[in-house]
């Protein structure tokens, strides 16, 4: 986990905890529920953790400022998200249950109290959000269908409210089909490991 902190100098120490604790957790639950790739796992925390926390190079969430991650699988990336900014509310969805139930119990380990979970379908939501999160949940044009009236018109931040997406690989056709201004920040802007060459966060305002 040190691939954490050679990016993140400043965490406090229940966040280091908290960090160090997810590997344990993970690893547990991914036993039980496959959340993570049982192949992948070893690497938790460069292509999982770090990659999630990408979004936080880009962005410095604001106290209260409402997250909603979609298809949210085990948490990822609202969880370590939600370790950084404590102060920030991040509300977890999957349709999955099974795979909700995995999101409570790591959440509730943590003792992250800014984090809500819900088994729900995107489109059976009724709230607003500043930001709405995903990672390869389904192609862009169709994450942008499911989620564009989620997001809250009252922005507070230098970045315009809308969608934070990470995905990799040639992403430029689905860029095309957005309508609006999307623009792809690419990780390695951040990060040098080789992990992170052709990885994105897309940032479609909405």
């Amino acid at each position: 986990m040190d691939i954490i902190f050679k990016y993140f100098q400043s965490l406090n120490d229940k966040q280091i905890q908290q960090i160090k604790y997810l590997q344990e957790l993970y690893s547990f639950w991914n036993m039980q529920v496959n959340v993570i790739s049982r192949k992948d796992i070893e690497n938790l925390y460069l292509n999982h953790i770090l990659h999630s926390l990408s979004i936080a190079k880009l962005i410095s969430f604001k106290n209260q400022t409402s997250i909603l991650d979609v298809g949210s699988g085990g948490g990822l990336p609202g969880i370590p998200l939600a370790i950084l900014f404590p102060d920030v509310k991040f509300h977890l969805i999957d349709s999955i249950g099974k795979k909700i139930k995995v999101v409570q119990a790591i959440t509730k380990e943590l003792a992250l109290t800014n984090v809500e979970c819900t088994q729900i379908r995107v489109e059976q939501l009724n709230n607003k959000y500043d930001f709405i999160l995903g990672r390869a949940v389904s192609t862009l044009p169709v994450f942008y269908s499911w989620v564009r009236k989620r997001v809250s018109s009252k922005s507070a931040h230098s970045l315009a409210n809308g969608i934070l997406y990470l995905k990799g690989g040639n992403i430029w056709d689905e860029i095309k089909q957005i309508p609006g201004q999307a623009i792809a920040f690419p990780v390695n802007t951040w990060f040098e490991e080789s992990y992170f060459l052709e990885k994105y966060i897309i940032h479609i305002p909405v």
